[in-house]
């Protein structure tokens, strides 16, 4: 007999590798001069910015289909205001790489996630200096160096930019983490592109204005309607599809489908983008940095788990008389999450970088569960 929740959540998992993949090889093709030969990084960006955010609003404000939250000023002003400035930054500098070096590169430099967002977690007062993970972050750098070492076509520029790019997301998800779960707010997919999508807009217009507006004055270009608009829905679709994989899997299972996508799209982009030459070097440069984001996931998933320990094992020698007794306070007690999350260790999307990814609350995988038992 098939499982469906089983089938269900590998379909899930698979429209989100499948998304995620093509959102990245998309972007390429469209801002490489080599293919569709768009340049314009920001351009392409507050074009998704703007389609999210007026999908956003028509949910919210025209069928009324999602509630909006209660959004003071001064949490918009202190909180949504600079992590929409460092999502912007993340998407702008991310998206500006793609016309200088290969995916297939890129995707090897985005292993330094891990070392990016622990970093900033230090530096933030969120994560404690640890030997072991100080270990892991050590070897993935090491690997990052090895595969930057072999690479054929190593292009500093683009190198930078992806660099920056990683640690401009890296300080949004450690600002999420402490302005915003600390204030209690609580933003669901639709929401959060709803708040965040145009305030990023207007940070990137600043840059726009100058870096890309002269140049497409005087340039030639084609602006293809059908292709912005299936550009702007896939970047859409990943975004959902994000939250809806967080709810309806584990942290175990989410990590091992990143590392699959990862490698999955560097075979892909050397098949379609021919250009992107892979080097045994870069393979083996690749490979250390995983085994040292492999045990990095390790680490935090186990992490998670041994918090949740006291509230999951209950001693078995209480007897029959007595279990009326432990029922009873067990009830105030076992809860491993307030909100009712049942996901391993303390997965709260953060490990997902993908190209369009917004806002993460360690609220939102119960938002992601609930949208996914609607739709089974």
């Amino acid at each position: 007999m098939i499982n469906k929740p089983l089938v269900l959540t590998y379909l899930c998992l698979l429209i989100y590798v499948l998304l995620s993949s093509g959102v990245i090889l998309y972007n390429k093709w469209v801002l490489s001069p080599k293919y569709f030969n768009f340049p314009f990084p920001i351009t392409l960006t507050m074009f998704h910015m703007a389609f999210s955010g007026l999908f956003a609003f028509f949910l919210i404000r025209v069928f009324k289909v999602v509630a909006p939250v209660k959004m003071t000023f001064e949490i918009y002003a202190t909180c949504v205001v600079p992590i929409s400035a460092f999502f912007a930054s993340s998407l702008w500098f991310g998206n500006t790489a793609y016309l200088y070096i290969s995916v297939a590169f890129i995707q090897m430099l985005k292993a330094l996630m891990p070392v990016a967002t622990f970093s900033m977690g230090v530096l933030c007062g969120t994560d404690k200096p640890r030997c072991d993970v100080f270990l892991n972050m050590v070897l993935v750098s090491v690997g990052v160096v090895i595969s930057s070492y072999g690479e054929i076509h190593f292009n500093i520029v683009g190198t930078v930019y992806q660099v920056t790019g990683i640690f401009a997301e890296a300080l949004r998800l450690v600002l999420t983490q402490v302005l915003l779960q600390k204030k209690g707010l609580t933003l669901n997919p639709i929401t959060s592109l709803y708040y965040i999508a145009p305030c990023s807009f207007v940070f990137l217009f600043v840059p726009w204005c100058l870096l890309e507006k002269p140049g497409m004055a005087v340039s030639l270009i084609q602006f293809n309607f059908w292709i912005f608009f299936s550009n702007a829905l896939c970047a859409l679709a990943l975004n959902l599809s994000t939250f809806l994989v967080i709810g309806r899997t584990g942290a175990v299972t989410i990590r091992v489908a990143g590392v699959l996508k990862d490698w999955i799209l560097i075979a892909l982009s050397t098949v379609i983008f021919p250009e992107s030459t892979i080097t045994g070097l870069n393979i083996i440069g690749y490979a250390i940095a995983l085994c040292g984001v492999v045990m990095y996931n390790y680490i935090k998933v186990k992490d998670g788990r041994a918090s949740q320990l006291p509230s999951d094992s209950i001693p078995e020698r209480f007897t029959k008389d007595r279990d009326w007794k432990l029922e009873k306070k067990s009830s105030a007690i076992i809860n491993p999450n307030s909100n009712g999350d049942s996901n391993e260790g303390n997965f709260n999307g953060s490990e997902m970088n993908d190209e369009e990814a917004p806002l993460v609350s360690s609220r939102l995988s119960h938002f992601g569960r609930s949208f996914s038992n609607h739709t089974k």
